[in-house]
């Protein structure tokens, strides 16, 4: 199956009127790769069909299908390992020494995908801050543009395939329960995480102040006036001691001179430089 400028022009021209993610030239294929299966259920021939189809009617369930289909990006349990080992060893015991034993801390994991990056801090959370499963003492909010991705993600149900990928053996165990070939994750871990629907590029709706943010390995599919606007809304819903932690391939630098750099022993994390 291949694709016509025209189609990939609309397709990516859509994409990025609902979302501000830009498909560049050069990424037909994986447009090709994200739609096929939509294709096939659509009963269609090929991506010029579903492009005719959508141009049939404006903001049909289709059209959230192709959306989904083309802002949903690769997560995995415990990915880059080393923000969650300094999340437990330095971010939240300097947040707790601020506040109290009990917090209360207020974290948001942004462009949470299906779900395994904000399980991943519950787990870390659970397994060495107890006191913070306490009701009151934590509000965990996770959030994603795709309505297929936080279905998945609230259902806390994943395939083999899935807990393999970074997933330890004893957490699987601990905190998973087998069901049928997939793993659910239990209750207890379930429950610490809200999950919101957020589109990043537009206005934020109301938040708490936030201690934690993550917004990992989202805004390399963003503009540059976007990723101001993205960390200029990010910079008001953080308390002044509050940690923001991006892709190992992104930075503040060049679009927001409100941030400073706080190197964390092999991972960096972002503050907000204090008033002179």
């Amino acid at each position: 199956m291949t694709i016509s400028s025209t189609d990939f022009d609309f397709v990516r021209n859509y994409v990025k009127s609902k979302s501000a993610i830009t498909l560049e030239a050069g990424k037909e294929y994986l447009v090709e790769t994200r739609l096929s299966s939509i294709i096939v259920s659509e009963g269609l021939k090929d991506i010029s069909d579903l492009v005719i189809k959508m141009k049939e009617r404006a903001d049909s369930p289709l059209h959230a299908r192709v959306l989904d289909a083309m802002t949903t990006n690769e997560t995995f349990f415990f990915r880059d390992i080393t923000p969650f080992e300094v999340l437990k060893k330095e971010v939240i015991p300097d947040l707790l020494s601020r506040r109290s034993p009990n917090g209360p801390l207020n974290i948001w994991c942004a462009a949470s995908s299906s779900g395994q990056e904000p399980y991943t801090i519950s787990m870390v959370i659970a397994d060495n801050f107890p006191s913070l499963k306490t009701p009151g003492c934590l509000t965990f909010i996770a959030s994603d543009i795709s309505q297929q991705m936080l279905a998945k993600a609230k259902s806390g149900l994943y395939t083999q395939l899935e807990v393999n990928r970074g997933l330890p053996a004893a957490l699987l165990v601990k905190h998973f329960t087998k069901v049928g070939l997939d793993w659910q994750i239990k209750d207890e871990i379930k429950r610490m995480v809200d999950y919101r629907m957020i589109n990043l590029s537009t206005t934020f709706p109301s938040l708490p102040q936030m201690d934690i943010i993550f917004i990992r390995n989202v805004l390399i599919y963003f503009e540059v006036e976007v990723k101001k606007k993205i960390l200029e809304q990010i910079r008001k819903v953080m308390k002044p001691d509050a940690y923001l932690f991006l892709g190992g391939s992104e930075t503040t630098f060049n679009l927001d001179d409100n941030f400073e750099r706080c190197d964390l022993n092999k991972t960096v994390a972002y503050r907000l430089k204090k008033p002179k």
